[in-house]
């Protein structure tokens, strides 16, 4: 039977999981917001003297978007790994393997 505390450890892991997979995201939007707010143009009349306010100046937040649009998928997919069956029954196969070897390993000691 397994320990509460066990179980307790395992939900609190759990929940750090999501609660940094929701601070990825509202710093994706934040961050991102402010790029395309300064891409458009919408946050000029704001920016400091000698601020490069020209529209090819920031052609690259497209880019940027993209790739950290990608980082932040493979954090969800590694997040909720839990709900996706393939990688659920992937990650049992495994633990059950390492068992598997461990148990060998120790038999090889008797």
């Amino acid at each position: 039977m397994e320990n509460l505390d066990d179980k307790y450890e395992r939900a609190a892991k759990r929940v750090k999981e999501l609660k940094g997979f929701y601070r990825h995201i509202k710093i994706f939007v934040l961050f991102n917001g402010i790029l395309y707010l300064l891409k458009s143009g919408l946050l000029n009349p704001f920016m400091p003297e000698g601020f490069p306010t020209e529209h090819y100046y920031f052609d690259w937040v497209n880019s940027n978007v993209f790739i950290w649009g990608l980082i932040l998928a493979v954090h969800a997919l590694y997040t909720f790994r839990y709900k996706i069956p393939f990688l659920q029954k992937w990650e049992e196969r495994q633990i059950q393997k390492y068992i598997e070897r461990e148990d060998e390993e120790m038999g090889k000691f008797k």
